[in-house]
């Protein structure tokens, strides 16, 4: 028999046509509904092999109900959806898929940014909605791009892209890592500072740095009241990087000037949550990557780490080097 491959949401019809030569594929099909966690531990039990995105949670309990899992290939840059070091006990590789998504993610980091600076969406309903009855000097207006300091806390990947975009805008780039890169301040044009410094100074911030529970609410209270009344951050990484309490108040009271969102501590979020209730916040549902060309990429290195590892080959992509 083949082995049996489990993909916990819809894929590309040719990706699974590909599989489907070498492995038995199983896959849940339905659009707008995750995978149900009892469906998930059922079809674990028999796979060889899981290609899974990053909202699934494959913790201590899903692992051990895989009786013969070899690979879990996920379909994200980020793995904290997944408990990385028991699959390493259990002697299952964990794969990922950086890189092919670096410059599609900082394209929409910069749109958030410009969207949320110039007041986008707010305009755009405004006229949708009939309110446009004349033009006032003073009516929808935000804050300059060209020419701001904008602070990049995490220089990865896509935080240098993210520069690169910014030099266009003739913008002032200082960035906070945990390591610094001083040959990255020649090469990109840029500036170190300290985090409390970089927060005070920017006019936008925004957080390009992978989740772990070191940066967990690593942007809250405290740090939210260092920033300029103007200020406006921008999170493209990971929800929990961010206190979202501490955030509504800080933007409902006036504290910084707005915030862009492309993800939240809970995904996905209802028509509720607080933060969507606020004209000064640019929200979107966590589509950093989502272009044609870009998530055909991420799928097809999901496909090619699986295929790799299955048929004993090394991975492509491993979150762990062997």
């Amino acid at each position: 028999m083949k082995p049996k491959i489990y993909i916990t949401r819809l894929f590309p019809e040719e990706i699974v046509e590909k599989l489907s030569d070498y492995f038995h594929v199983e896959m849940w099909k339905e659009q707008s509904i995750p995978v149900p966690r009892e469906v998930l531990l059922r079809e674990i039990e028999d796979a060889d092999g899981l290609i899974c995105l990053l909202t699934e949670k494959i913790d201590e309990e899903v692992l051990h109900q895989a009786r013969q899992l070899k690979v879990i290939s996920n379909v994200a840059v980020g793995y904290n959806n997944i408990d990385v070091q028991t699959a390493a006990k259990k002697g299952i590789i964990v794969t990922n898929t950086p890189e092919v998504l670096t410059e599609t993610t900082a394209d929409l980091t910069f749109a958030l940014l410009m969207a949320a600076a110039r007041r986008v969406v707010e305009a755009s309903d405004f006229l949708r909605k009939g309110e446009w009855g004349a033009w006032s000097l003073m009516q929808l207006t935000g804050q300059d791009v060209y020419g701001a300091t904008l602070g990049i806390i995490g220089l990865g990947r896509i935080g240098e892209a993210l520069v690169r975009r910014a030099k266009g805008f003739d913008m002032n780039v200082i960035y906070y890592n945990r390591t610094r890169k001083q040959e990255k301040e020649e090469q990109l044009d840029i500036h170190y500072r300290e985090l409390d410094d970089l927060l005070r100074q920017s006019d936008f911030v925004c957080l390009m740095l992978p989740y772990s529970d070191e940066v967990h609410h690593l942007i809250g209270k405290e740090e939210l009241s260092l920033m300029k009344s103007n200020a406006i951050l921008i999170n493209t990484a990971r929800g929990g990087i961010v206190d979202e309490a501490a955030l509504y108040y800080a933007l409902k009271e006036g504290q910084i000037g707005g915030a862009g969102l492309d993800v939240f501590e809970q995904e996905p979020v209802s028509v509720d949550h607080p933060l969507l209730s606020l004209p000064n916040v640019v929200a979107l549902p966590h589509i950093g990557s989502a272009s044609v060309k870009t998530r055909m990429k991420m799928a097809l290195l999901a496909c090619d780490n699986m295929m790799n590892v299955l048929t004993g080959n090394k991975p492509i992509t491993p979150v762990i080097d062997s």
